[in-house]
């Protein structure tokens, strides 16, 4: 902890004198509801450092236990096993459970002196420390999946599934089914870090008319009936709540709240939309309905219009869609649809891959940049299409 307060402190002082040197460390330029990279603003050349003995990356993840992060992590040791395989260099999976057993991971790595490169999904915002400890120590490193903003403009790629367009794509998806200013809404957040903002961002930024709605499999979309924000603030200001990305957590929220939510749906035009941002919130919801809801809030909800979403690429809820799950009947009886923005866990390979291109001086990146993986909307129209990942 001293060394990190040390590099903090430092890292501040040559950050105050380069303000004062009028030198620009703005954010990284994102593209809102678009796939693509944003050209960062710290123009410092980067080259990779592979040389005397620096030839280990390392990657940062969480602990594999359920659902897209554990897939991912999973992905990620499979690269990493075949990146050392291959003998140029040493790839090792270094999993955790919280940011800040990450920043004592990022110690580690600063201490074996060893590191060519760093590719880091951080778990939370507090893993902050660790990439400031790594930029002081001029070790490069690539952010992936959840974002710090704090430090986005010193990784030399910022890269994810593009977030925005999957807030876009579920609001495209809920208007297209009816959704109008004053309906009642839950939004289901898996936390406060920015996939969820960005998500509730491309969210507004559609129903605003800012920016389209792009899918590969279908085509391009911009709303013709425009929201204020202060439409969308009563949206977000309502029935929302963190869920931890997990499915007890959105099973939890919707048993103190789900009489309250279907009765207020039932006098309010009898519609009912739910903003789920992940696969695993969304089986909370189908948990309830199928162990917890009174028959009185279920035969309310039956007779109601219902949509749902998700995020994420479960198998498991590809079978329900697909009508082939146990919990298939149960969604089709209290959902007049459902759909889940794919957004597969294997790109954390894809990002290793990029990594890799770097140490081999194939780079065209600034540091800060963004690159953001498309996504599109899959449902039962669709679902044979793709594979998804077993999540449970």
């Amino acid at each position: 902890m001293k060394k990190i307060l040390a590099l903090a402190l430092a890292l501040s002082m040559s950050l105050t004198l380069a303000a004062c040197g009028g030198g620009d460390s703005g954010k990284s330029s994102a593209n809102p509801g678009g796939s693509g990279s944003g050209q960062g603003n710290v123009s410092a050349p980067v080259t990779p450092s592979n040389q005397d003995g620096k030839n280990t990356v390392y990657v940062l993840g969480p602990t594999p236990d359920h659902g897209w992060t554990a897939q991912a992590g999973t992905y990620a040791q499979a690269k990493c096993e075949e990146i050392t395989k291959a003998g140029q260099y040493k790839a090792t999976y270094i999993p955790a459970s919280s940011g800040e057993e990450q920043v004592d991971h990022c110690n580690t790595i600063i201490a074996n002196a060893d590191a060519a490169l760093v590719i880091m999904m951080a778990l939370d915002d507090s893993a902050q420390a660790g990439q400031e400890a790594l930029y002081a120590e001029g070790i490069p490193f690539i952010s992936f999946d959840r974002i710090i903003e704090a430090t986005e403009k010193y990784a030399i790629l910022n890269a994810s599934g593009d977030n925005w367009q999957c807030g876009a794509g579920i609001a495209y998806w809920l208007q297209k089914n009816g959704m109008k200013p004053g309906d009642t809404v839950v939004v289901l957040q898996g936390d406060n870090g920015t996939v969820c903002s960005r998500r509730q961002e491309g969210f507004e930024q559609f129903l605003k008319g800012e920016i389209e709605y792009q899918d590969n499999q279908t085509g391009s979309y911009k709303t013709t009936e425009t929201w204020t924000q202060d439409q969308l603030n009563a949206v977000f200001n309502g029935y929302t709540v963190v869920c931890n990305w997990s499915a007890d957590g959105a099973y939890e929220y919707i048993a103190q709240k789900f009489d309250e939510i279907v009765a207020a749906a039932k006098a309010n035009g009898n519609k009912l939309y739910i903003y789920s941002m992940d696969d695993e919130m969304t089986f909370g919801v189908l948990n309830y309905l199928e162990a917890g809801a009174s028959a009185a809030t279920l035969a309310d909800l039956e007779a109601m219009d219902v949509y749902i979403s998700a995020i994420g690429g479960m198998q498991e809820l590809y079978n329900v869609m697909a009508g082939s799950d146990d919990q298939s009947e149960l969604a089709k009886k209290y959902f007049d649809d459902m759909m889940s923005m794919y957004f597969s866990p294997k790109m954390m390979q894809d990002v290793i891959d990029t990594g890799m291109k770097y140490l081999e001086g194939d780079w065209s990146y600034e540091v800060g940049s963004g690159e953001y993986q498309p996504t599109w909307i899959v449902d039962a129209g669709n679902v044979s299409q793709f594979e998804g990942f077993q999540g449970h």
